[in-house]
């Protein structure tokens, strides 16, 4: 399993790492489409469509993603999409972990899928948005929820259940505690800052996100980073209700040792139109 993880890793970074500092965008979103296909193509799956329908999942979120690409969507603020989507993922997200794993099988197959390709074509449009920006701008988003990732699992199994005796959605996932989430937030907290210092001591061209926001002040950054940690983890529990919901463990096995591409992106998906809304809210630079 463990030879299995490190070979698709570095698969995926040969792909990813020249396209992402190529010095055009096109090869990173190129790239990200054929993820985003993927991505719908597993939603589809674990909502009860058959191969063909998934498929067809797949083409159709292309075919969006595609058309606002032509349109010249990926160069314009777009402050009140990004608004609305932020809106939703808050909104909407609180409201599905909140009704738990049976309430989101009750909901029809069609307002089930729909629901993912939409998010899922957000997601797109906002890392792509965030690449034409500039690479270190795109970086700091994607480092973040890494980051919460991964100091959320180390926390966990290091302090899970010391401080707390509640765990943080036992109906939805298991394994997962306030200490891992507290873990994260710290861990993302010395990241933000830690950033932000390093782009005003190099002078970056283009800032981070958090320098964008550290303009404007200081006590904005920090909410803003504990916000968009804590919307990391409601995109995990999101992902594993509806795996929850389908009876699977993994959302697909199209990425040996690591499950599916769902599995790898779920804390990007809510994370990244939030931060194209907090850059198009305070004004691109």
């Amino acid at each position: 399993m463990l030879k299995q993880r490190v070979v698709t890793a570095l698969v995926l970074l040969l792909i990813l790492l020249p396209a992402l500092f190529y010095r055009s965008a096109v090869p990173f979103c190129g790239v990200a489409l054929v993820l985003v296909a993927a991505a719908a193509w597993e939603w589809a799956r674990l909502n009860g469509y058959g191969p063909v329908a998934s498929v067809l999942s797949g083409l159709f979120c292309v075919l969006m993603c595609a058309l606002t690409w032509w349109l010249g969507w990926l160069d314009q603020s777009l402050a009140l999409l990004w608004m609305l989507a932020g809106a939703a993922w808050v909104l909407v997200g609180a409201w599905v972990l909140r009704s738990g794993v049976s309430a989101w099988s009750g909901h029809s197959p069609a307002v089930r899928l729909i629901s993912g390709l939409v998010g899922l074509w957000l997601a797109w449009l906002a890392v792509a948005q965030a690449r034409v920006i500039g690479i270190n701008f795109l970086l700091s988003i994607l480092v973040l929820v890494w980051v919460a990732d991964i100091f959320a699992y180390f926390a966990g199994r290091a302090f899970g259940g010391r401080f707390s005796r509640s765990k943080l959605a036992p109906s939805i996932s298991p394994g997962k505690s306030w200490e891992g989430v507290w873990g994260g937030m710290a861990g993302v907290l010395v990241l933000v800052f830690a950033w932000r210092w390093v782009d005003q001591a190099w002078r970056a061209d283009v800032v981070s996100l958090y320098s964008h926001i550290g303009r404007q002040s200081g006590w904005l950054l920090l909410v803003a980073a504990v916000f968009m940690a804590a919307m990391s983890v409601v995109g995990d529990l999101f992902e594993s209700l509806v795996k929850r919901s389908a009876g699977v463990k993994d959302s697909s096995g199209l990425l040996p040792g690591h499950g599916g591409v769902l599995d790898r992106v779920d804390g990007l998906l809510p994370t990244l139109p939030l931060a194209m809304m907090l850059y198009s809210v305070l004004g691109p630079r």
